[in-house]
């Protein structure tokens, strides 16, 4: 028997950029890691992400949520949770965070022009 569930993985950040900067900066992070945007609306600042998956494990689906709290500060929420399976919970343990680590990491080095 293969039973399926999901891991989850949650972060809340509140980024010193605008909410413009982060808005422009999250596709170019998604091209760069080689992932697909599936929803992007802008009235509301919501981003529906799909990882692309690796060996023994199922790609993530990530929803970046933006807020402003002010001119320089926005509130970046980032959800994902990715299918396993009794077969590759082992060799999953931990990707799902490990992506949104990627995505951080990726957003800061795009905004900073490293």
């Amino acid at each position: 028997m293969n039973l399926a569930y999901t891991r989850q993985g949650k972060e809340t950040f509140e980024v010193s950029y605008s909410l413009n900067v982060l808005w422009e900066a999250v596709p170019k992070a998604v091209a760069k890691l080689e992932w697909k945007i599936e929803e992007a609306d802008e009235a509301t600042h919501h981003v529906k992400i799909k990882t692309k998956g690796a060996f023994l494990s199922y790609g993530s689906e990530m929803d970046i949520d933006m807020l402003a709290i002010d001119e320089k500060t926005t509130k970046m929420t980032i959800s994902a949770e990715t299918p396993v399976t009794t077969i590759t919970a082992m060799a999953d343990y931990g990707r799902t965070r490990e992506r949104i680590a990627v995505l951080i990491s990726t957003l800061g080095k795009i905004i900073s022009g490293a």
